[in-house]
């Protein structure tokens, strides 16, 4: 039997870090994906290495502060990211700080600020760091973000207004 190579798909994990003041912690990424938008930190998790492991390497590389995960908050697929075409599963945390001293890396994100919760929907986010803080933060008045394309909206889970075939289960 012959099998061709297939791309693969990329699990990471993401610290949904709010502190105590009801603030989150976003970053400036400065590399593929996203480059230029709020994220909270986090990313791929390597072979091997344990979910709740690779959260805490992520935070403590990315903004230099050491967190406590309490649980996770939902999953989020991108699929076709970018000019790779990247498929990416993501797993999304909530976390609280242990250590405040943030120290962006300059390799991943250029800043990192604690923001009020009331300024998040000002801020240029990617459609999964929307649906996870539309899901801490229901009372807030999300809503989809104009770039939201059919495709997008299908791997919001429980999207209501999905055009695509769905599996019969």
């Amino acid at each position: 039997m012959e099998f061709s190579k297939q791309n693969h798909i990329k699990t990471s994990v993401v610290a949904c870090i709010i502190d105590a003041d009801d603030r989150v912690l976003l970053t400036r990424r400065c590399i593929h994906p996203f480059c230029g938008q709020w994220v909270m930190p986090g990313g791929k998790i390597d072979h091997g290495e344990a979910i709740l492991a690779a959260l805490h390497r992520e935070v403590a590389e990315e903004v230099g502060i050491e967190v406590r995960a309490e649980g996770l908050i939902d999953v989020f697929e991108h699929v076709g990211v970018g000019e790779r075409n990247d498929h990416f599963i993501i797993l999304y945390y909530r976390a609280s700080p242990l250590t405040l001293d943030l120290k962006p890396n300059g390799e991943e994100c250029t800043e990192a600020c604690w923001v009020e919760k009331d300024s998040l929907l000002r801020l240029d986010l990617p459609p999964g760091c929307q649906h996870i803080l539309a899901r801490v933060f229901p009372d807030l008045a999300w809503g989809p973000p104009p770039e939201l394309t059919a495709e997008v909206r299908c791997e919001i889970p429980d999207a209501t207004d999905c055009p695509l075939p769905t599996p019969e289960r």
